[in-house]
């Protein structure tokens, strides 16, 4: 296949320079939305009058041959092409004849193909935005039926305080809601169309930039032709975006995964997310989540080489450009799957042992805030029923006992304001209920919650 620009040169390619440089292999991705560019530019030149409605015509109605043909299965993007740009030229050229060879009037690659890949991410979001609204159902769902369901919180990796399970859940929604707002901040920006920017000057041929960007359902356009082709801060944005996602992921997988252990046993998971061992028959293993926290470090990986790719390189465009595109397909890709593999998890793939869970939080001193706090209000300063309280747990460590197991007279020698009615303050239904401040794990706080992102959720 003869080049475009072949005439300039004497030599052909080498044939190794040929394929090292060409991107078909993977911008082949995005024939639809080439298509869908070369549609609207050709109508803009149509209306503009640098096309003849004849020949606007045969253009438009060429392409959408092409497209047709592509979702019928009878037209693969490939090489010899460069680029998936030159294989559709390439492709009206031999349908239409000589008048295919003005479609390029009045853009450039460059132009075209940034247009290209925000009008694949501006799609790819809105899918995002639907599966991360599918995982917070399932999140929901599952708190919705745990509010009074206790579980064992922890600071340090070290009990803390006893929540309710539907609270710790709700948590990850709150996660997910950012991500969903970061996705969406994005778009806003993705939502810039390029196109009519030509190389990097902008072009003489008589133009609507305006009409193309309605066209394609984008917001506005750039207003500086050199920032128009060079800008790919919006991919760095995403793929940001996605790597915090993931982090939410990979934060989830890694307590799901402690969660199933003997050593923990909240959890156990169903035969549909789970694998077993090809050596040892009694191992059922977490391969969904640990699958996910592993390619939690591919997207930060893509981040790092977007962020490489950009940081030296002069106005306008350059080759380097093309290492955009990798990444940000395989990060939509890994984003994707993950979200849906954690949603079938949530779903379907894990039961709480909430028989283990109960026990967990009666057998520990996760309660000696609510010790401290019965003293302060008796009015006695925090920081001495801190005290106090530190020194009864010193005492049941070195008799094995935990609060509970105390009488009230062994409590009254560390503090004459202890009385009876301290027991019932410490028992774990009672201690989470009692968390009752704006946004605590108290179940009323809880309930709220429930019923705020019922309404986001589902009306």
């Amino acid at each position: 296949m003869a080049k475009v620009w072949s005439k300039r040169f004497d030599n052909s390619l080498n044939p190794f320079i040929e394929k090292f440089n060409a991107s078909i292999g993977f911008d082949k991705k995005l024939i639809l939305e080439d298509l869908e560019c070369s549609i609207a530019h050709a109508r803009m030149l149509g209306k503009t009058q640098v096309l003849s409605s004849y020949e606007t015509s045969q253009i438009v109605n060429g392409l959408e041959t092409i497209k047709n043909e592509f979702l019928e299965g009878k037209f693969s993007p490939g090489p010899p092409s460069e680029d998936i740009h030159y294989c559709i030229e390439d492709k009206l050229i031999s349908l239409i004849g000589e008048i295919g060879k003005k479609l390029h009037t009045g853009r450039s690659r460059n132009d075209q193909v940034g247009t290209d890949i925000r009008l694949w991410l501006r799609k790819e979001i809105d899918n995002l935005d639907n599966l991360i609204a599918d995982l917070q159902k399932s999140f929901f769902n599952l708190a919705k039926s745990n509010i009074y369901t206790l579980i064992p919180g922890y600071t340090h990796m070290q009990r803390a305080q006893p929540l309710s399970l539907a609270h710790h859940l709700l948590a990850y929604l709150e996660m997910f809601q950012r991500d969903r707002n970061r996705f969406q901040e994005v778009r806003s920006r993705v939502n810039t169309c390029p196109l009519g920017a030509a190389a990097l000057a902008g072009t003489k041929i008589k133009i609507d930039r305006k009409f193309t960007a309605t066209e394609l359902g984008f917001n506005k356009i750039y207003n500086n032709s050199i920032d128009a082709v060079s800008d790919r801060d919006f991919c760095i944005e995403f793929v940001s975006a996605a790597a915090l996602a993931m982090s939410h992921l990979s934060k989830i997988s890694e307590e799901i995964i402690l969660w199933v252990t003997d050593e923990f046993s909240f959890a156990k998971l169903t035969d549909k997310c789970a694998t077993g061992s090809s050596l040892m028959p009694q191992k059922k293993n977490p391969d969904v989540p640990e699958l996910i926290r592993g390619k939690t470090g591919r997207v930060y990986g893509h981040l790092q080489a977007l962020l490489t790719m950009v940081k030296g390189i002069p106005l306008a465009y350059n080759k380097d450009f093309q290492e955009d595109k990798e990444p940000l397909f395989d990060t939509v890709e890994t984003i994707s799957s993950c979200i849906k593999a954690m949603t079938i998890l949530i779903n379907e793939g894990m039961e709480f042992n909430t028989s283990n869970l109960s026990h967990s939080v009666e057998n520990d001193f996760s309660n000696a805030t609510d010790l401290a706090d019965y003293l302060v209000g008796k009015k006695v300063p925090f920081r001495t029923a801190y005290q106090v309280v530190g020194e009864i747990v010193k005492y049941c460590l070195e008799r094995k006992i935990l609060f509970k197991d105390l009488k009230i007279d062994e409590l009254k020698k560390f503090h004459g304001e202890f009385d009876e009615d301290v027991f019932p303050n410490l028992e774990p239904l009672n201690v989470v209920k009692s968390r009752n401040s704006d946004g605590g794990t108290g179940f009323i706080q809880v309930q709220k919650e429930i019923n705020n992102w019922e309404k986001k959720l589902f009306f």
